[in-house]
């Protein structure tokens, strides 16, 4: 790591050698997802597309928001709190310790596929600073152990611990703490920083209870951290409580409600619909599914079931985006997806992704993993510069070039006052592989197509992938097959829903053509005649080494329409190419910009320039008089200030 600052120096001698420690716990008692994801440590990145990207992260993102948070006080709060500094709290937000946690979770996930000495005692620096500012009795929100008086936020009036809690973020930036916590365990197996997370759980399980104090979040993920914790440790109040902060929503008897904004309208079993803010809204469901999966809650279950389809179904953008409106950060009404003001924050894509994940290991469907990519190529990349350094809080369909969407800024910015979406950004990327493989018994599924290279344990089998593909610029897949010995067992492979003509699941959107391309299977260069099954090509059979797998999933140019209850989109076509969104930007088209539209008599045409935005494929629509280009959604913005569209009239 090139960053390695003086802050850093006054505390690294303490802690450059922390013990590695195995923790001890009680028995498992509760079942846990069925199907496994395989462990980015198994899992191996050599493609072109993601590979750039996710060691962008690693090398430019990470050392760039440490700087940050350093030049914001982020680190002094810390030291303040625990009395190594004098000062007031710095920073404008009562999350910001949450800024350092996510990039410990960002980084240390690289360091589990990555293996880097300097940065991992950069990050034993770190930890032992966030330790000084841990009370004694293991209370950590630096701004309220700071001052009880004072509030980094207006709208959050200062109190005592728990007074203000949905406003303070108490609870959240626990939550984040034990996520980043347990992936920093995970990766090097020291326990300096779980220590401080078990510390701070230890005094939720003693305030927060029955009997107790009776009360829930503000904002919710604390939730899925002491789920996190129960994994690690085995010990069931970390469960306990997870599910008594999910329980009490809605329950007017114990506290004062929040209101939708909060989630906390109702009781979360009876919730059908997604309301409030976006991102608070996904991590609690993502705690939901956690908890409709250890505790096989069926009513929980349901209601993560009946919430999905509702977004799914009425609430979604064609990039994977959630949350319409700027005001409150929120979900709109049903078909509510205006495009210019669309939010869509980078944080609700990311934990929309997360809820899918579990969503999938909960029920093999492969309806989430067609949200997953969505997501991931379109409203989730998009947030991130190709030059890793510069950001995106919402994720617009639309650009004028004159409305400050961003945070005040009509284009990318380099950091936000609240900074939530760039550290998230930094906690997802490099955990990306994590996504590709899974395995239930004896089946592995190849989810997601990226170059690279898989050891797989399948019921104590070694089984090696390696994946070759230029996907998402190419629909061809070579997957080779190399298990140790002969063994017999099932592969299924994902067949995009793009490419069996699915927009999405439900009928929120739909191809104008109305055609799935036809994809096809070999195996060692013979085709299969076989029928897609739940959206996966299913082959079962005994494996030897060298058996190779090529998949075909034609690539064509699809026009996409809106369901006729989205008003915005009334008599527009978006257009697609395989799982990529595309926009017009008027850099682009800087003759006859604002007359672009689509009548069904155009040539399209699909054009890979390597020296455009790192190399992307690029759409050429053709009429009798003129030319237009498209680029990528994901890739808009990086070329200065300008008017882009995704939705062109018909």
């Amino acid at each position: 790591m090139k960053y390695l600052s003086l802050i850093f120096l006054i505390v690294i001698s303490s802690c450059l050698s922390p013990e590695k420690d195995k923790l001890q716990g009680g028995e498992i008692i509760y079942s846990d997802y069925p199907i496994e994801p395989v462990n980015i440590r198994n899992v191996r990145l050599t493609d072109d597309f993601w590979l750039p990207i996710i060691k962008r992260v690693q090398e430019q993102t990470i050392d760039f928001a440490l700087q940050k948070c350093e030049e914001e006080g982020r680190f002094e709060n810390f030291l303040i709190a625990g009395g190594q500094l004098q000062g007031d709290v710095r920073g404008s937000m009562p999350f910001d310790d949450t800024d350092v946690y996510k990039i410990i979770e960002g980084a240390s996930n690289s360091l589990i596929s990555s293996p880097n000495k300097d940065l991992e005692v950069l990050l034993d620096s770190i930890i032992a600073i966030i330790k000084i500012g841990q009370e004694e009795d293991g209370y950590l929100t630096t701004w309220k152990s700071i001052s009880n008086t004072k509030s980094p936020a207006e709208w959050c009036p200062p109190g005592e611990r728990w007074e203000n809690l949905s406003c303070s973020h108490e609870l959240y930036n626990a939550g984040h703490l034990y996520e980043a916590a347990a992936v920093h365990f995970k990766a090097t197996g020291k326990s300096n920083f779980l220590d401080i997370a078990l510390k701070n759980a230890d005094l939720l399980v003693e305030t927060f209870g029955e009997n107790k104090l009776e009360t829930v979040p503000g904002h919710q993920i604390v939730e899925t951290g002491l789920i996190q914790l129960y994994r690690i440790t085995k010990k069931e109040k970390y469960l306990t409580l997870a599910k008594y902060f999910l329980d009490q929503r809605g329950n007017a008897i114990t506290h004062e409600l929040y209101g939708p904004y909060n989630q906390d309208h109702m009781p979360v079993i009876q919730q059908e619909e997604a309301v409030g803010h976006a991102v608070r809204a996904v991590y609690m469901y993502a705690g939901m599914t956690d908890v409709a999966t250890i505790y096989r809650d069926t009513a929980y279950r349901i209601a993560t079931e009946k919430i999905w389809d509702n977004i799914t179904d009425r609430k979604l953008y064609i990039t994977g985006g959630i949350g319409a409106r700027h005001q409150g950060e929120s979900f709109g009404d049903d078909f509510e997806l205006p495009n210019l003001t669309a939010y869509n924050e980078t944080c609700a894509a990311i934990g929309n992704v997360y809820w899918n994940h579990r969503l999938f290991l909960q029920s093999g469907d492969v309806k989430y993993y067609d949200i997953i990519e969505r997501t991931l190529y379109n409203g989730l990349l998009a947030g991130l510069s190709l030059d890793g350094k510069k950001f995106f809080y919402p994720n617009p369909l639309e650009s004028d070039g004159k409305y400050n969407f961003n945070q005040g800024a009509c284009t990318r910015s380099t950091w936000f006052d609240c900074s939530c979406c760039p550290s998230n950004l930094i906690r997802f990327m490099p955990s990306m592989q994590g996504l590709i493989y899974s395995k239930l018994e004896n089946t592995v599924f190849v989810n997601l197509y990226a170059s690279n290279e898989a050891k797989i344990d399948l019921n104590g089998e070694n089984i090696r992938i390696v994946q070759k593909t230029q996907y998402p610029w190419s629909g061809k897949i070579n997957i080779e097959i190399d298990p140790s010995s002969q063994i017999t067992f099932t592969l299924k492979f994902r067949v995009p829903g793009w490419c069996r003509g699915e927009v999405t699941p439900g009928n929120l959107y739909s191809y104008l053509n109305n055609e799935a391309p036809i994809s096809k299977i070999s195996l060692n260069g013979i085709q299969l005649d076989m029928e897609i099954q739940d959206g996966f090509y299913v082959v079962e059979r005994a494996w030897n080494s060298g058996d190779n797998i090529e998949l075909e999933f034609p690539m064509i140019v699809n026009k996409v329409i809106a369901n006729e209850l989205v008003e915005e989109d009334k008599d527009k076509i978006s257009l697609e190419y395989g799982p990529l969104v595309y926009a017009f930007e008027e850099i682009d088209n800087q003759t006859g910009y604002d007359n672009i539209s689509i009548s069904g008599n155009e040539e399209l045409e699909v054009e890979y320039v390597d020296s455009l935005l790192d190399g992307v494929n690029i759409l050429k629509v053709k009429n009798t008089v003129s030319s237009y280009t498209a680029i990528p959604y994901y890739s808009w913005s990086n070329r200065g200030v300008g008017k882009m569209k995704v939705w062109l009239d018909n």
